[in-house]
């Protein structure tokens, strides 16, 4: 049987599950769908075959399809350690490039190196380091410091340069001497309060591309498909952007933000200028990139079920799950984080969830949206914004399995809109809420580059529209 030209195949391998979307991009229909637990502790190959065969795909018809892409979160996800000069600014600048990226950051250093740092940094084991600090003709004594830490450690993992151009040679002589894989792109921050993450974005996926697929073992399901092409935070947020933008001959929907929650963390991404929306208000910090995304590592509600429940609060999820008796939360909880792969069965369990699905939202939301100071001044009161202004975004999009399959699933996407109990929290005020209740962001946003009014439609097509 020859290619069937509009036919796709897209897998996302998930740190729990895998699932496989067969696409009919001309009709722009899911044909069909399926899911197995991950497999990557043994061979992820394992857990792909199984869900392609819950979605009645064999592997001997691998070559019908005209595209056969994956994105993937597996193993932990693309994890990466951020070094800048200064926290407010190339530190963060170099967080941002890296969130941006679909990366886990799970460290933040400033300044010089310490050995403790090092060997904090040499205990994490991150994918990739991104080494920021200086502006372009600027402060060049640290990064060229951090360099030689770097190079005299025990850390061989690939180091993208992303720092002063003036000592972007030197500081990739230092590197390369011992042997690190270093890859020079452009300064975060050329200017002072000038960002530019777009090169260190890029490279960040080609190192993902050439070197973490293979150390993740995803190299084997690249044996049957054509890429593991980028992290699934990436491809969500390609998606959000697609949906937000349109392309030529669609529209898209405006400025958007979308809320994915999963079992180890909870992500935002919003694509929307964020700039102040009253005259009285004046903007401090950092600019806030369009497409931003933000990682909530300690709000997931499998492997970070407990950490999430004290955030909340014990007693404030007991009165709000509404149930009788007094369950014990933590042990429900410590439950929730041995079994990722578990659903609820009680009343209790689903009530928890629930819960627990709506203060990750609420809080997630509030980390990344920005906020109002309000100052007095001789002229009267005025208000410094800092981060983004999201209060006028039109559309709320909930996705993740969670969205997918429970039936408060409104109730918890509801978490991210305003209630008026924080004045000063511009998070959105009266937004149309979606649902992804067949669980397709990520689908949509690997087909973005190939195939992206495919893409659009999918979306527009799936995604289920809620009263607020």
């Amino acid at each position: 049987m020859g290619v069937k030209q509009h036919l796709a195949l897209l897998v996302d391998i998930g740190s729990t599950y895998t699932k496989v979307r067969v696409i009919d991009l001309e009709a722009v229909e899911i044909l069909a769908q399926g899911k197995s637990v991950t497999t990557v502790e043994e061979d992820v190959t394992l857990g792909l075959e199984r869900a392609m065969a819950a979605a009645g795909v064999e592997r001997d018809a691998l070559g019908e399809f005209a595209l056969r892409l994956a994105c993937s979160s597996a193993a932990g996800g693309l994890s990466l350690v951020a070094i800048g000069l200064v926290p407010e600014l190339t530190a963060e600048a170099a967080r941002r490039a890296a969130l941006g990226a679909g990366a886990v950051v799970r460290r933040v250093y400033s300044y010089q190196l310490t050995p403790r740092e090092v060997a904090e940094i040499e205990a994490l084991r991150p994918d990739i380091i991104l080494l920021a600090g200086g502006t372009d003709g600027g402060e060049a004594k640290t990064i060229v410091h951090n360099a030689v830490m770097l190079a005299n450690s025990s850390l061989r993992m690939p180091v993208i340069v992303a720092g002063n151009k003036a000592v972007g040679g030197r500081v990739m002589d230092i590197l390369r001497w011992q042997g690190v894989d270093a890859r020079l792109t452009e300064n975060v921050m050329p200017r002072l309060n000038v960002l530019n993450v777009e090169p260190a974005q890029q490279a960040i996926r080609q190192v993902f591309l050439e070197r973490i697929v293979e150390a993740k073992g995803l190299d084997r399901a690249e044996e049957m498909l054509e890429a593991v092409a980028m992290p699934t935070p990436t491809a969500v947020l390609a998606g959000a952007r697609l949906l937000a933008d349109g392309v030529d001959g669609e529209e898209g929907w405006g400025e958007l933000m979308v809320v994915d929650v999963g079992g180890a963390t909870t992500d935002v991404h919003s694509v929307a200028e964020g700039s102040p929306t009253r005259s009285n208000v004046l903007y401090r910090g950092l600019p806030e990139p369009r497409l931003k995304r933000t990682v909530e590592g300690d709000l997931g509600l499998r492997v970070n079920a407990p950490s999430l429940l004290a955030a909340l609060g014990e007693e404030r999820v007991r009165q709000a799950m509404g149930v009788d008796g007094r369950p014990d939360l933590t042990a429900l909880a410590e439950r929730l984080s041995r079994d990722l792969g578990c659903l609820p069965q009680t009343e209790e369990e689903w009530a928890l969830e629930a819960t627990l699905g709506r203060g990750a939202v609420k809080l997630a939301v509030a980390r990344h949206v920005g906020r109002l100071e309000e100052i007095f001044t001789p002229r009267g009161p005025m208000f410094v914004q800092r981060g983004k202004d999201l209060s006028q975004v039109g559309t709320v999009i909930g996705t993740g399995g969670i969205f997918a399959h429970h039936p408060q699933a409104l109730n918890m996407l509801r978490g991210a809109v305003a209630d008026g109990r924080d004045p000063f929290l511009l998070a959105p005020r009266q937004p149309r809420l979606y649902l992804d209740r067949r669980y397709i962001f990520w689908a949509a946003g690997l087909l973005a580059d190939e195939e992206p009014v495919a893409g659009l439609r999918l979306l527009k097509r799936y995604l289920v529209k809620r009263e607020a």
